[in-house]
């Protein structure tokens, strides 16, 4: 009962700020440039999740934005994680986004305008393309943020990774940077409205070289990311 409670006061707050941010992003993306989008984004993600009854905290710290490009995978837990990421790091990074969240009036304009990449999950050709766009973004020096599962967590537990992310690194060479998110499933599971209030953790890992990789297949890499990820989160 308290959960609900709590919920009906801070969704309104929640997305009052969402609609003001809108504002605030559209006019931003018009005038300035990628790079230093990361000082609107940082703050603002950072307020996302308070505003939800959550309060962020960081272990370890991201890497120097110079070792660019950076590969970030994550477990998926909740709408909270890609907040919980981009409130810490410090430089431009774009991602892959489900194509329905592009038909959304305004939202849709913005994640196209800030340069994220639509995917299609379902339909393997559009998929490639999709992923091969993310590798271009790689190749031109900018960053990505990717959940190998694909999608949100229905259990808590881990999905299936799948390989897509892991072709990304080995065509590309990019550093990954395992990524633990941790109390997210519980602030707000994926089919539930209701928020539990309490502190989001995210855990940066030790980054994984092209030379960790460069000899191991994709099904070897995308195993020693799990693998990686999963002490993240069990830590």
């Amino acid at each position: 009962m308290f959960n609900t409670i709590i919920s009906i006061i801070l969704w309104p707050l929640w997305f009052i700020f969402f609609a003001i941010t809108m504002v605030l992003f559209f006019v931003s993306f018009l005038i300035l440039p990628r790079n230093i989008l990361h000082y609107i984004i940082r703050p603002i993600s950072w307020t996302y999740c308070l505003l939800a009854g959550q309060w962020l905290c960081k272990e370890n710290d991201p890497p120097n934005p110079d070792g660019q490009p950076y590969l970030y995978m994550f477990n998926h837990e909740s709408m909270f994680d890609q907040f919980m990421i981009a409130a810490f790091i410090p430089h431009y990074i774009t991602a892959v986004g489900a194509i329905e969240q592009f038909k959304y009036p305004i939202w849709g304009y913005i994640m196209k305008q800030y340069g994220i990449i639509p995917i299609v999950r379902k339909d393997i050709k559009k998929a490639l393309s999709s992923l091969s766009k993310a590798e271009d973004a790689l190749n031109s020096g900018a960053s990505l943020l990717i959940s190998p599962e694909g999608t949100r967590t229905l259990t808590g537990e881990m999905n299936p990774f799948k390989k897509g992310p892991f072709h990304l690194a080995k065509n590309t060479g990019a550093t990954i940077i395992p990524v633990g998110i941790i109390g997210a499933y519980k602030a707000k599971k994926k089919k539930d409205w209701v928020l539990t209030p309490g502190k989001l953790i995210t855990r940066f890992g030790v980054p994984i070289e092209k030379k960790d990789f460069e000899n191991l297949s994709v099904e070897e890499t995308r195993d020693l990311v799990r693998d990686r990820i999963q002490l993240l989160i069990q830590a």
